[in-house]
């Protein structure tokens, strides 16, 4: 499995050169590739070390200074190994994804990081974006995809959104609210 992400890794660094992107240490940092070590839901992440000192931005916040830094020297790619059973297309786009977040100023998925998003799906057919999709992607690779059943079932009073969760800490509903804002409310529990 590992030989097949590391070959898999050199066809999209192939592909990225080819359509002129430089991907050489010195642009981008040195980046390492491998499975992830837990069972994550997530697709992949990118870690980063060693914050180039060049590219720190302080920002004032009221009365508290935050520090971020917009290159890093080192990078860690970790591919979910669920993904591995995925069609190599998938696997791929999700590793384009993840050698995304190593170039300056994509270490989010901010404007930055969509425009090589769109300049690699333009060029080379992609179709990379901030998320995916778990029961399309297992469609297309013919595996059948289990939902898995969680229990607790919580709904935003605002825009009706409904969120699954395994876990509830006490202060859940009075720390957090939905991303547009609203209430949330517990309408399930499921043993």
């Amino acid at each position: 499995m590992h030989n097949k992400l590391i070959e898999l890794y050199e066809q999209c660094i192939n592909e990225l050169t080819s359509i002129g992107l430089d991907l050489s240490p010195k642009n981008i940092g040195e980046i390492k590739i491998q499975l992830s070590k837990r069972n994550n839901k997530r697709y992949g992440c990118c870690k980063q070390e060693e914050p180039d000192s060049k590219y720190k931005i302080t920002q004032k916040i009221g009365r508290r200074k935050i520090v971020k830094y917009e290159r890093f020297n080192k990078h860690t790619i970790e591919i979910s190994k669920w993904v591995m059973d995925l069609n190599d297309e998938i696997i791929k786009n999700t590793i384009m994804h993840e050698i995304i977040h190593c170039f300056p100023f994509c270490n989010n998925h901010g404007k930055e990081f969509k425009m090589y998003a769109k300049y690699i799906n333009e060029k080379l057919g992609y179709d990379i974006s901030r998320l995916g999709n778990k029961k399309e992607d297992f469609a297309k690779s013919n595996i059948e995809f289990e939902e898995k059943q969680y229990k607790y079932v919580i709904k935003c009073t605002n825009c009706g959104k409904l969120i699954y969760r395994n876990r509830l800490n006490r202060d859940f509903f009075r720390k957090y609210r939905c991303k547009c804002g609203g209430k949330l409310l517990l309408i399930e529990t499921r043993n």
